[in-house]
């Protein structure tokens, strides 16, 4: 993967002006402040911290006309003058004449004598498009730093796992055999949604088992989860329902809080103690 230019951290073409450079640069860097994301856990911070200096170096470059003449040499991405103006002289200077407008008419009118109906307003345009792609950025930032922290708790944790791939889960470990034993710890799976809810938790469950007839624990990871009491009742229909040996706990990514079933296997435990304490 290339590396990316500091015009491509500040989200610039190499034709910006020093005013959108600034702007561009303060606007992005209060998102990585570290009173924006000190509740997120050591790896968002980690990560925040990074992001923070590609962009401040960015801005170091580019802020002073020599430095960022040096590195548009060097990118080969300078930008193009602007083409001289035309010379003076009575053709160059004299205005070309302006065309003819149509005689103004009256707007033809409706049988009976009405006039016809204004035509209807186009409807405003809103700027949605730089929210909606801040906000996808935002959430591959938040689903990356959660399963990077999430395979370092299962690495922490004891009982030895082989992380696998599973179609539909961005994690899956199943428990390493045993010599002479059967090693009876649950396979993990693990999920990343923007937003945990009921509808989530169903399609989840039946995801999970299909998978196999031994008992699964399935981390649905989210940014943010539905209230308390619409998860509870989510799970308890599923398990009316599916005969699947499954475990699904509800995590909140943001604060690593877990809605946890008094049955949930001692790993599971563990597993979101090693989480929360990011340890």
């Amino acid at each position: 993967m290339a590396t990316k230019t500091h015009y491509e951290h500040l989200e610039l073409p190499p034709t910006a002006s020093a005013d959108e450079i600034k702007k561009s640069f303060r606007a992005l860097i209060a998102r990585y402040h570290p009173d924006k994301v000190q509740h997120l856990g050591r790896e968002f911070q980690d990560m925040a911290a990074d992001r923070a200096a590609e962009l401040t170096e960015a801005y170091r470059i580019l802020s002073d006309p020599g430095r960022r003449a040096d590195y548009d040499r060097v990118l080969g991405a300078a930008p193009v003058a602007a083409p001289p103006p035309p010379p003076a002289g009575p053709a160059a200077s004299a205005p070309p004449p302006p065309a003819e407008e149509p005689p103004a008419t009256d707007p033809p009118k409706a049988e009976g004598g009405a006039p016809p109906p204004r035509p209807a307003e186009a409807p405003r345009k809103t700027d949605t498009g730089s929210f909606k792609q801040e906000r996808a950025v935002r959430d591959e930032y938040m689903r990356k730093a959660t399963l990077s922290r999430f395979r370092n708790a299962v690495s922490a944790v004891g009982g030895g796992y082989d992380e696998t791939e599973l179609r539909g889960f961005e994690i899956a470990f199943i428990p390493k055999s045993k010599f002479l034993s059967r090693n009876k710890n649950p396979r993990l799976l693990g999920r990343f949604l923007v937003r945990v809810d009921g509808p989530a938790v169903a399609d989840t469950w039946t995801d999970a088992g299909k998978w196999t007839n031994e008992d699964v624990c399935v981390f649905l990871l989210g940014s943010s989860l539905a209230p308390a009491r619409e998860l509870a009742t989510a799970i308890a229909e599923q398990r009316k329902r599916s005969r699947s040996k499954v475990t699904l706990i509800p995590v909140d990514a943001r604060d690593w809080a877990a809605h946890v079933p008094t049955d949930a296997p001692d790993v599971a435990k563990s597993l979101l103690a090693k989480l929360k304490s990011g340890t």
